[in-house]
Parts: C-alpha cells; structure tokens; sequence
C-alpha cells in the first residue's frame, strides 16, 4: 500500500524503537509530522534547535539507542550542530533529520539552501540526501546501524521536501539483528599477561557502550586484581566512585597527584577511552613522541588504535565485553597493593572540600547533595568553573547517574536534564549551570513545562563567565574585557514560565531549598548568589590575578 514519505520514515524509526524524537517544526519536513502523528510517536518540540540537539545527544548517552532529532532546512540545522559536536566527540549515536529544499531547486542557492553532505560531513560520521521515497527504508536503516556501529556517533539525512512529500509502495526494513561481542581467550590473555609483567598499573577507563552491568564488572575486575581505576572526563558514571579501587578522573581540572600516577605508571589499560588531550593535559603526561607507559588500548574503533598511541597491543572490542572477561577470571592481585592504597588515599584527600570565601560556598553545595540526593539521581551539567566543583566533590553512585558534555559545551546541562527526566520521570533529576551556561539554553524551560519535565536546577551565579575569567586574570591580570554578565532573576524568570524557584543567600538556607524544589511538581531553580572571588582551583580570583603579575 503506498504511503507519503513521512509516514514511511515514521514507520521506520517505529521499527527500530525509537520512543521519541526531538525537533523544532519547520515546513520542509511537514509530511515527516503527518507521519510522527500516525506512528504515534511523541515529538518533543523544543525551543531551539540547540537545545533540541542536545537533548537527542543525552537520550543517545543514557539509553545506548540513537537520539533522533528533526530541524528543518539552514538556520535549523546551522542551530543544531553544536549538540551533534557534543554527539561527535562523546561518541553518542544520534541520527538527524535535516529538511531540504525541493530536488527541482537545487545548485541555485535557494532559499535556506545548504549542501548537507558537505557542511556536515567533518562533524559527523555520515551525511546523506535522500532522493527516492522508495529509498528511505534503506537510508534509515543503514543510518541507524552507522550510528551504533564502532565507534557510535552522529548521522545527518537530508529530506527533500517534494521527496519526503511523495507516495511509494515499498516494504519496511527490520532492524539489523546483532550478536552481542564477546573477547576471545587472547584478547584476555594479552591483558593478563600485560599485568603479569606490570608494577605500576593504572587502568583509565571511558568511553561508549558501558551500563550498569559494566561498572559493577570494572569494580569486580578491580578487586580481583588489586588495580587502581581512573575514569576519563566527564565519565565518573563508569564505577562507583565510593569503591575502594576508584582513584578519580583525568579531565579537566584533575587531581594533581592522579595525573602525576598517569605519568609514573609502567601500563596503562586504556578501556573504551580515546586517551586524548583533556585525560593527558594536553599530551603533557602522555606524550605520543615520546617513550612512556606500555599501552594497551581497548577500543571498539580500529580505526582509532594506533591513531594517536601506539598500542601494545591494540583490541578491537568494545570496552564492557573485555571487562565482562576479565572480571570473570580467579582473582589476580599483584605486586601493586601500596601503589593502588596510595592512590585511592590520594582521591579521599583530593575530595576533601576546600573552603572558598563567600556566604554561599559551592564546595559544601557539592557535598550537601552527594551525602543528601538519592543514589539513583541524575546529575546533569554543561561547562563552566562551577562544573569543577561538581567533578571534584559528588561521588557518582552508579553508571547513568552523570549526564555531561566531554566536548565541553556549554548550556548542554539543561536540555539534558529534561531529557533525562522525560526518560526516567521517576528519578530526581538535578541539573547544575552557571549563570553564563544556564542563559544559552534557559529558554528551553517552556519546553520543560509543556511536556511535563521535572527539573531541579542549581545555578551558580557568581556574575561572569567565571573559567574565562580565571583563565584571563592569569594571562592578562586587572584588564577585564567580555568576561562580565547580566543576570536576570532566575526564581522569578522561572515562575514566568509556569515553574518556581527560590534564591540562596546563606549556606543555611540551601538544605530548605533543596528539599521543595525535589518536591516540587514542576521545573524548579535554585539560584545560589556566590561570591565572584571564589573559584573551583581554590584560589581567589585576586590570587589568580596575583599569580599572574609574578609570571
């Protein structure tokens, strides 16, 4: 039976299980709403085409399955690549569908015309046009599969109007069937034997594909063989950050002490991790033209072995499936046991809070909701100085638990949040931003009031773009320029929108707060009024100033 191109597509993506899709409606993809509203998928339309993107890339990041976005021709999809750049460098599979000017139009530059293939084509893993309706069964299908395929990321399809608004009679394509991976015995035995002639161990654990399961099986394998586990930017969510073997993170604004073991460790057991700048400072405590630390590296992208480092060896798998074998085996503890204790005694102190000046102080914020908020909370954030503080001072309870951007982008915490709340809407949902990162998305809170999004947001308002700041008091001390900002008032801007909010001043005040924005039955912020001067190194903005003038 034929049917429009827009019911084709929509029949598809039912096909491949997809539960929502995000968009900013435009009138090239028209047909494509028709069909969403046939297939009965819930279309969750969003503010920007931003924020929409972003949203995708967290259902991407928390269910393992593409986050599928719809923006339509030009602007939308100009707007929409910041989230794909999350997706691109976080590894998140995601697919896109761009609207598209009319086939009989094109090579004119027409209205809002773009070539897709080449404007998106270094950002994502595949962009295709699709110019047959009879067609679209087989893009979609191919698109889903690239995007979960190695290493996963973002796929872009481009949909001619007159195409997508086109009748065909073509059959549907099933999803592709997978069988799960499973590490051969010399895959085990080449990291077993790595470990044999190993004193000075670290495993760094990151990137896709990981769950629950995985982080309870990293732990096992930690225990069994007495290894310290060190996490990778923004993927605390990996294991349990409580666990007696978890010695912290290698990112941005690292335990000095940690990135110090990176550089005297004798094997580094790469899993699922890239192993780039922000884990390595910039490739000073790995430097990949120099001699260093054995590295084994496992990653499910062949293509990614031996592009930066050179592996000894290399293993193509994804990263959970090695950890399923290895924490399966006898345990193994070697001759490291002081190294991997002092490690983790290293972490304790490291995440000792270290006091900042002003009334409202973000360290003890940190660690009121790491002690307070419930183990299966999602904690949500985008980029700023205020980050630092949350990286430094939570303790993730479990994988799933941490919605955040490696590609360090800011305004992503609050499109995140609602997606994350959409998809687990029995789960607190805690997004935290400073006042320059709330503001790129904040309009985004009309969506979370239309589609039922319970969002708790604490935003940090110290008023500045607070890391640029520090960065510019270091490098060109007293000369302030574009680093200041204008706050609106965020409890009342809230309420504007349909939700509520409440402004802390006081330390003793912030418990309050938390407790009727958790139970509250719409968006919620919580502004805290911090003191400029205060910053996540522990030093004072006047001591970044001063540290300046003395270089």
């Amino acid at each position: 039976m034929a049917r429009h191109g827009g019911r084709i597509l929509a029949d598809q993506l039912a096909i491949q299980g997809v539960k929502r899709v995000f968009s900013v409606p435009g009138e090239s993809f028209l047909a494509a709403l028709d069909g969403l509203y046939d297939a009965g998928i819930p279309n969750i339309v969003c503010r920007h085409e931003g924020g929409a993107a972003m949203m995708a890339e967290a259902h991407g990041k928390m269910t393992g399955q593409p986050g599928v976005l719809f923006v339509t021709r030009g602007p939308g999809a100009s707007n929409a690549a910041s989230g794909l750049h999350v997706a691109r460098q976080d590894s998140t599979p995601m697919v896109v569908f761009v609207g598209q000017i009319a086939r009989a139009d094109r090579d004119r530059e027409a209205f809002q015309e773009v070539d897709y293939r080449r404007f998106f084509g270094p950002l994502v893993k595949w962009a295709a046009e699709v110019d047959q309706t009879e067609r679209l069964p087989e893009y979609i299908s191919h698109a889903f599969h690239v995007a979960t395929s190695g290493r996963p990321g973002p796929v872009v399809l481009a949909l001619p109007e007159d195409m997508l608004s086109a009748a065909a009679d073509v059959p549907d394509i099933a999803p592709p069937a997978r069988i799960a991976a499973e590490a051969s015995p010399a895959q085990v035995a080449a990291i077993t034997e790595a470990l044999a002639k190993a004193r000075r161990p670290l495993v760094v654990a990151g990137g896709p594909h990981w769950s629950p399961e995985a982080a309870a099986q990293l732990a096992g394998f930690a225990e069994g063989f007495d290894v310290p586990v060190a996490v990778t930017f923004r993927r605390q969510g990996h294991m349990d950050n409580r666990h007696s073997h978890y010695v912290g993170d290698l990112g941005v604004g690292m335990n000095p002490k940690l990135g110090a073991r990176l550089t005297q460790a004798d094997l580094v057991l790469a899993l699922g991790t890239r192993l780039g700048d922000t884990a390595t400072n910039g490739y000073t405590l790995l430097d990949p033209t120099r001699p260093g630390p054995r590295i084994v590296h496992v990653h499910p992208d062949p293509d990614e072995l031996g592009r930066v480092w050179r592996p000894d060896p290399g293993i193509a798998l994804p990263a959970p499936a090695m950890v399923a074998a290895l924490a399966a085996l006898p345990a193994r503890p070697g001759p490291w046991a002081a190294w991997t204790a002092a490690a983790r005694a290293e972490y304790d102190a490291w995440t000792t809070p270290r006091e900042t000046p002003g009334a409202v102080k973000m360290e003890q914020v940190i660690a009121w909701l790491s002690r307070h908020l419930p183990e299966d909370a999602i904690v949500t954030n985008g980029a700023g100085n205020y980050a630092a503080f949350l990286h430094r001072y939570f303790a993730f309870k479990g994988f799933g638990t941490q919605l955040a951007p490696t590609s360090g982008s800011m305004g992503y915490g609050f499109p995140a949040a609602i997606s994350a709340s959409l998809e687990h809407p029995d789960r607190p949902v805690i997004c935290l931003a400073g006042d320059g990162c709330f503001q790129m998305t904040l309009n985004e809170m009309s969506t979370a009031v239309q589609h039922g999004a319970k969002v708790v947001v604490i935003v940090a308002n110290n008023g500045r773009y607070g890391t640029i700041r520090m960065h510019q008091e270091r490098t060109y001390p007293g000369r302030v320029s574009g680093t200041d900002l204008a706050n609106p008032d965020y409890p009342a801007l809230a309420r504007a929108y349909g939700g509520d909010g409440v402004t802390v001043a006081e330390q003793a005040d912030f418990p309050a707060a938390m407790e009727r924005a958790l139970a509250a039955e719409t968006p919620f912020v919580v502004e805290l009024r911090l003191d400029p001067e205060a910053l996540a190194t522990g030093f004072t903005l006047s001591e970044a100033r001063a540290m300046g003038e003395g270089r």
